[in-house]
């Protein structure tokens, strides 16, 4: 009796240390989060000093580039701190379209806009979508982009489409990009990003030939963004 009392007794000591210590590191926690947030509040925000974007070549693998712009109505919705949109042309081939839309750190780095929403409203019917591998200078191993299929009565546009942050870093989600943002922000006060997409418009028969060819002027685009990333200071 003596001994099951006292190891009863060591028991509830050993637990009542437990629920202490247990609740003296989730006090420093608590307080780590605190002053964590309090700093990250109280940095403030960078601001796009160069936006480079604008320099990305014009002339890519024989296509020659022209500019191109949205009306205002669409350029104040986006509210990107930089916008380029252009088309690349090519003689006896279909064009490429390009869109980079950038965000810098003030702005939060990411559009709320993506394709699986703006295609629809426009009439374009999403028939496939999914990830292809894309290869590059800058990525020998090959980075994931996302494509999709869209139809509107006879024509086909074949897309590519990812987010891009810190230069270097290519995302297929915008949940890959916010958590590679929020590490940013918190380790170098920045999280700007921008979101990049390549389409051509075609006929069925050409989507093959789409594929292929967006797939290489992609990793052209993947090798060109790092040198012509914004500045922020």
């Amino acid at each position: 009796m003596v001994i099951r009392k006292f190891n009863n007794c060591s028991t509830i000591g050993m637990a009542g240390s437990v629920h202490k210590t247990a609740a003296v590191v989730s006090i420093l926690l608590f307080l780590v989060a605190g002053i964590g947030i309090f700093l990250l509040t109280g940095r403030a925000a960078p601001t796009v000093v160069t936006t480079n974007l604008e320099n990305i070549p014009m002339n890519i693998q024989g296509y020659s580039a022209v500019e191109d712009f949205f009306p205002a109505a669409v350029y104040e919705e986006l509210n990107a701190d930089k916008h380029v949109y252009r088309h690349y042309l090519h003689p006896g081939k279909n064009g490429i379209d390009l869109y980079i839309g950038y965000y810098g750190t003030a702005k939060g780095g990411r559009t709320p806009h993506n394709p699986y929403a703006c295609l629809p409203s426009q009439g374009w019917l999403i028939v496939d979508a999914g990830k292809v591998f894309i290869k590059s200078e800058l990525f020998p191993d090959g980075t994931h982009v996302n494509y999709m299929v869209s139809k509107q009565e006879e024509l086909y546009m074949y897309i590519l489409h990812w987010y891009q942050s810190a230069g270097t870093k290519v995302l297929d989600t915008g949940i890959k990009q916010n958590i590679h943002r929020f590490v940013n922000k918190t380790l170098y006060n920045r999280n700007d990003g921008a979101y990049i997409q390549l389409s051509q418009t075609i006929e069925q028969a050409h989507l093959e030939s789409a594929k292929n060819s967006l797939s290489s002027f992609a990793a052209v685009i993947l090798d060109s963004l790092p040198e012509y990333w914004p500045v922020e200071q």
